[in-house]
């Protein structure tokens, strides 16, 4: 079963719709990093039975969301996925109010700076500007991060109400259970960082190549993001994320909050 994230028990929720879960689950399957599937490969994904994965991409296929190749006999994102995604980015007033401060901190601190959300057990750029100089660090709106070794995902984990930080950390230690309490000693560390300093880092955690920091950021609907920078190793130096760049999101943060987002 895919454990992304633990998703809500059918069985305590009457209003729950199973098999709209269940068709979600088949297209959330294509984010695990192959662009086409067949439904053995979605089956395997997903933990769902196999002619359940049948009818489910047949009717997706049917409503545009997946496309189907005779030749591969396998799957694909169709453009009615590209819709709801476009949809959603574009709509999103935070990112289109907070784009100028981003660019801004990207030009003077010559580092990648995003804006993030999270999914299940990933978070997801729906933001990122960096300068030109930055090649070998490019996050375009779509990619997704691992929730528990990036800073962006930490910072997210340590600003989430405790009940739910631990539904989610369940479901981190079950997904990674051979590195669990390594990784586990890692986030409460960044999360220590969180409480005191207000942002949390990923030094060589995510990628040995890449020093990070991230904050939370609170909307005014409730809805929590989190704003991530970052830089290759030759570039950044753990010291200047950890006294500079860290303190100067931190700030950043506090500035987009203030648009009344």
């Amino acid at each position: 079963m895919n454990d992304d994230q633990a998703t809500p028990n059918p069985t305590k929720d009457r209003k729950f719709v199973e098999a709209l879960s269940r068709g979600l689950d088949v297209l959330r399957a294509f984010s695990q990093g192959s662009v086409v599937l067949g439904n053995q490969d979605i089956s395997r994904i997903t933990g769902l039975p196999k002619p359940t994965v049948s009818r489910m991409t047949y009717t997706l296929t049917k409503l545009g969301y997946l496309a189907y190749s005779p030749q591969l006999e396998k799957y694909q994102l169709d453009s009615g996925v590209l819709a709801l995604g476009y949809a959603y980015v574009s709509n999103l007033r935070v990112r289109q109010l907070a784009k100028p401060y981003l660019d801004e901190f990207a030009r003077n601190t010559n580092t990648s700076v995003g804006l993030t959300c999270r999914d299940r057990l990933s978070m997801i750029y729906v933001e990122n500007c960096r300068p030109a100089e930055i090649t070998s660090l490019r996050m375009d709106v779509g990619v997704r991060l691992p929730l528990a070794t990036t800073a962006a995902g930490r910072a997210y984990l340590a600003a989430m109400k405790e009940e739910e930080r631990r539904h989610v950390m369940s479901s981190l230690a079950e997904r990674h259970p051979d590195t669990w309490p390594e990784l586990k000693q890692q986030l409460e560390e960044s999360f220590r960082d969180y409480e005191k300093y207000g942002f949390c880092l990923s030094l060589g955690d995510w990628d040995r190549n890449v020093n990070a920091a991230g904050v939370a950021l609170h909307l005014q609907d409730g809805t929590l993001m989190a704003l991530t920078c970052g830089a290759p190793t030759y570039l950044v130096s753990e010291e200047k994320v950890k006294n500079q760049l860290a303190h100067q999101l931190a700030i950043l943060a506090r500035d987009i909050e203030r648009l009344g987002v």
